[in-house]
C-alpha cells in the first residue's frame, strides 16, 4: 500500500511539473510572439523574376547556379529548412503526397527546388533529405527532378525577397519563424502561383504547373497562412504551434495518468481483505 501511494504521488508530482512546464513555455513564448509575427509573412509577388545568377550548392556540394534548374519546364520551389521540428517536413511530406496524385512526373513534366533558407545547413544533410522524398516519390528517373540546395545567406535572402518568403530567425532557441507554402515558378523564371500550407490540391496544382509550362501567370489566392507562429482564436494572441501541441500532449497525459491511477486504485482495494469487526 505505501509503495503504490509513493508511486501515485510520484505520478502526480509528474503531471503537475508536466502542466507548469507546458504553462511556462506558453508564457515565454508569447513574450516574443508580436514582434516575431510581424515579421513572418509570404507575400504573393506574381510574375516577379526570379534571380538566375543566384549560386547555391547541391546536394552533392557541386556550385550551381539557379537558372541551372529552369528553362526546360516549370519548377515547383520550397523554401524551407532541412533541421525545421515543425512545418518544413510537413511541407515537402505534404508535396509528396499531391505529387503521387499528379499525372505529370517530376523529371519530365516539372522539376522541384528545395532551398534552404538557413546558411548553416550542409550539402550532406540536402542530400539524406533529398533521397528520403525520392524514396517516398517512388517514380522511375525522378533523380533529374529532385534537387536540394543549400546557400549562403546573401542568395537565400535575395531569392526569398524576391518570391516575398520573409521570415525570422530566434538565435535563442536556433530556429526560424516562418510560413508554409510553395511557388510554381514558369520555365523562364517567373513566379507564376502559390500554394499556403501543407497539404495541396493535385487537380489545382497539375492546372497551374500546366499554365506555369505556357508561361501563363496565375491569380492571387487567399492569404491564410499556416505559420510556426500560428493565430490562436482563444485569446487574440500568435502563439507558437509547438506550444499548441505540448498543451495537447500534457492534457492527454493527464488523462492517461489519471486513468491509470484510478485503475491502480480500484485493483488494490479489491486486492485488500475484508476488515471483520
Amino acid at each position: 500500500m505505501r509503495t503504490t501511494t509513493r508511486v501515485s504521488t510520484a505520478i502526480v508530482i509528474a503531471v503537475l511539473g508536466a502542466t507548469s512546464m507546458a504553462g511556462a513555455g506558453k508564457a515565454r513564448a508569447q513574450s516574443t510572439i508580436g514582434e516575431m509575427a510581424s515579421d513572418v509573412r509570404f507575400d504573393q509577388r506574381l510574375g516577379a523574376q526570379l534571380p538566375l545568377e543566384l549560386r547555391f550548392r547541391d546536394e552533392a556540394g557541386r556550385e550551381v547556379r539557379l537558372g541551372d534548374y529552369l528553362g526546360r519546364r516549370p519548377v515547383i520551389l520550397a523554401p524551407v529548412y532541412y533541421k525545421c521540428p515543425l512545418l518544413c517536413n510537413q511541407v515537402l511530406n505534404g508535396l509528396v503526397r499531391t505529387l503521387k496524385a499528379v499525372s505529370l512526373s517530376a523529371g519530365s513534366g516539372f522539376d522541384v527546388v528545395a532551398v534552404s533558407i538557413s546558411p548553416d545547413e550542409t550539402p550532406e544533410l540536402a542530400g539524406r533529405k533529398r533521397a528520403a522524398y525520392l524514396e517516398r516519390y517512388e517514380r522511375p528517373d525522378a533523380e533529374r527532378g529532385w534537387h536540394f540546395l543549400v546557400g549562403d545567406r546573401e542568395p537565400i535572402d535575395e531569392l526569398c525577397r524576391t518570391i516575398g518568403f520573409q521570415f525570422r530567425y530566434n538565435p535563442r532557441t536556433g530556429l526560424y519563424a516562418h510560413a508554409a507554402g510553395i511557388v510554381v515558378i514558369t520555365p523562364d523564371g517567373r513566379v507564376a502561383r502559390y500554394f499556403y500550407g501543407i497539404d495541396y490540391s493535385p487537380k489545382d496544382l497539375e492546372n497551374e504547373i500546366k499554365r506555369a509550362a505556357g508561361g501563363k501567370i496565375g491569380s492571387p489566392i487567399g492569404r491564410l497562412l499556416l505559420l510556426c507562429y500560428d493565430y490562436d482564436a482563444a485569446t487574440g494572441k500568435y502563439t507558437l504551434s509547438i506550444v499548441r501541441l505540448l498543451r495537447i500532449l500534457g492534457t492527454a497525459t493527464a488523462l492517461s495518468l489519471g486513468t491509470f491511477l484510478f485503475v491502480m486504485f480500484r485493483r488494490e482495494r479489491r486486492a485488500a481483505p475484508p476488515l471483520h469487526p
